[in-house]
Formats: C-alpha cells, structure tokens, sequence
C-alpha cells in the first residue's frame, strides 16, 4: 500500500513489470509533494515578521496538508482501479457472449480508472490556486519552493492530461467522455497558470 510502503519499494515496484502502480499513482504522487510543499512555504511563513499574514498562512497550510492526504488516496485509488481493469482485460474471449461480456466489463472498468485521474486533477488544481495565494504572503527565503510546488502540480496536470485523452479514447460511454473531456480541459488551463506562476518567481528571484 503506497501510504505506508518505503520510497524504495513503490519505486522498484513502479520500476518492475507489474501493471500497477502507473503513471496514474506517480501523477497522484506529484500533487501530493506539491501539496506538501505549499504547506512547507506556508509552516515557515510565521513569527514576528509575518505577523499580519500568519493566520492566512496557517489556513493555507492546513487546506495543503488535506490535499496531500487526497493526493495519496487517489494514488492508491489509481493502484487498485487499474488492477480491476487488468482484470477485466483478463476475462475470457472464446464466444461472442463472453467476448460481450469483456467489452462491458472493460468499458465499465475504464470509466472507473479515470476517477482517481480527476481526482489528482482536482487536487493539482488546487495545490496552484494555494501556491498562487501563497506566493505574495510567503517567507521570501523558501520562495523558490512554491515553484517547486507549483512544477510539482504542474507534472500531476501533465500526467493525468494524458492518461485521461487516452482513457477517453476507450470509452464508448457519450457523457462518461463529455465529463472527462471536461477534465482535460481543466488540466491544459492549469498548467498554463503554473507556468506563469513558476515565471513569477523567477522574475522575482532574479531581481
């Protein structure tokens, strides 16, 4: 289980031949470290200096920490979804029943697997518009970390955009692709936004 296995062994897992974890568990994981680091920014963003500020950095924090704890479950949630999945593709195929069964089983199981994806889309999302609150509050000397947040997001956004085009390219289910498509949509505007959020920290590091 990702929550309570070492960094080591969800590595060499990811690393094996094993259909899962995946692109959508280490997507979830992103989002998760982006989170993490928000609240880092946010945790330091306190004392006497930032006395005006540090109740909002607190609230900032605290909605960081639940979004990390989203980020993991919906790693997890990617894990076991894809595992259903593989199963279904494993379903037997000698007849046109069976092979008809398969299909809906396959077609169900896709829909299924692209929750966690919206999920770590929601949540990457999320972790920006707090880097985006966060940036002009933030203690100055851990700036940089709320790009490295931010590019975090921004890395979840990308794997899950892709995952999801391709999961919709397997959905026959007209609403269940209209809803994800929705998704993706999301996704390709908040990257645009990490982007420019990562540059305004640059821009403000190099004066």
């Amino acid at each position: 289980m990702i929550s309570t296995e070492t960094v080591s062994s969800y590595l060499e897992r990811l690393a094996s031949r094993a259909p899962a974890p995946g692109g959508g568990a280490a997507a979830a994981l992103h989002a998760a470290q982006g989170a993490a680091l928000v609240s880092m920014v946010a945790e330091f963003t306190s004392g006497p200096r930032y006395a005006q500020v540090e109740e909002q950095a607190q609230l900032i924090a605290e909605s960081a920490k639940q979004l990390l704890n989203e980020a993991v479950h919906a790693a997890e949630e990617d894990e076991r979804l894809f595992g259903l999945l593989s199963d279904a593709y494993g379903l037997p195929k000698d007849d046109e029943e069976q092979k008809s069964i398969r299909r809906e089983a396959i077609g169900n199981a896709t829909i299924e697997a692209a929750v966690p994806l919206v999920s770590t889309v929601d949540v990457a999302s999320k972790v920006i518009k707090l880097a985006q609150e966060l940036l002009p509050i933030g203690n100055r000397s851990v700036s940089s970390d709320v790009a490295a947040a931010t590019q975090s997001a921004r890395a979840a956004l990308g794997i899950a955009l892709v995952t999801l085009e391709m999961n919709i390219a397997a959905i026959k289910d007209e609403p269940a692709r209209e809803r994800l498509t929705q998704w993706t949509n999301v996704a390709s505007e908040m990257i645009g936004e990490a982007e420019e959020l990562s540059f305004q920290v640059r821009s403000a590091v190099s004066v």
